[in-house]
């Protein structure tokens, strides 16, 4: 593949919440357009699967044991995938979980789980990555936020309150660095088919998700993925700040 193909050649992302579903997608994605991959996740068997299915197709990759929940981790995480691979212009904040279910008689466990991954964890690896991208000057931040964030619905208003900060948080940073060479982005997926939906706790939600999702034409992770790259490979003058990414069956 010509370099013009590749255009993420020298470049080095990390990827979190590698181990399945967009992440997993998108760090194929990111490595078919040249750029070395860290992957992270806590699932270290399919991590291992993973890289070698990326270095099989020869891309240079490097997996990391990251809980985004621990700040620790994910300081760590950046930091290897920096002298490992040589630096880190890429970052794409995927990990998170979707335990839909009611507020009233919620288990506030579920609460804790979202918010610690879905806005903690996004904002500790952000942290961890943002001064080394301000220093030289370039770098691009990729957050996956959700139509979750946009528009509240009973039975998902803790999803919805985790991926509204996550909206809030991104563009309160983009303002901040914008000037300084660093692209902040949202992408927004909709309906996706991925494991999430398996891991909701309430049994009336898990299974109202379930149907919602056979109702339609979902998503798959590769079409988020590939709106991510489109995100990061734009030239320098141009910020693509926010993509909203729907299957073409979904009416909200």
């Amino acid at each position: 593949m010509s370099e013009v193909a590749r255009p993420l050649s020298g470049k080095v992302a990390l990827v979190t919440g590698a181990s399945s579903g967009i992440g997993e997608a998108t760090a194929f994605a990111l490595a078919e357009a040249g750029a070395a991959v860290a992957i992270g996740a806590r699932r270290r068997d399919r991590l291992d699967g993973l890289a070698t299915r990326l270095s099989d197709a020869g891309a240079e990759v490097v997996t990391l044991d990251l809980d985004v929940t621990d700040e620790a981790s994910c300081r760590d995480a950046v930091a290897r995938t920096r002298s490992e691979l040589g630096g880190l212009d890429v970052l794409v904040n995927n990990a998170g979980v979707m335990l839909l279910g009611t507020i009233v008689g919620a288990d506030p466990e579920d609460w804790r789980r979202m918010v610690d991954t879905n806005v903690m964890g996004l904002m500790y690896t952000t942290h961890a990555a943002i001064d080394g991208m301000l220093e030289q000057g370039s770098g691009d931040i990729v957050n996956i936020s959700s139509t979750a964030g946009r528009t509240a619905r009973a039975g998902a208003g803790v999803y919805n309150a985790s991926k509204w900060a996550v909206n809030a948080f991104s563009e309160a940073l983009r303002q901040e660095v914008t000037a300084r060479g660093v692209r902040i982005s949202l992408v927004e997926p909709g309906a996706v088919e991925t494991e999430l939906r398996l891991h909701i706790t309430q049994p009336e939600a898990k299974a109202a998700a379930l149907a919602h999702s056979e109702g339609m034409r979902s998503l798959r992770p590769e079409d988020v993925a590939r709106a991510i790259v489109y995100v990061v490979t734009q030239p320098p003058h141009v910020a693509v700040n926010e993509v909203l990414v729907r299957p073409t069956d979904q009416e909200r």
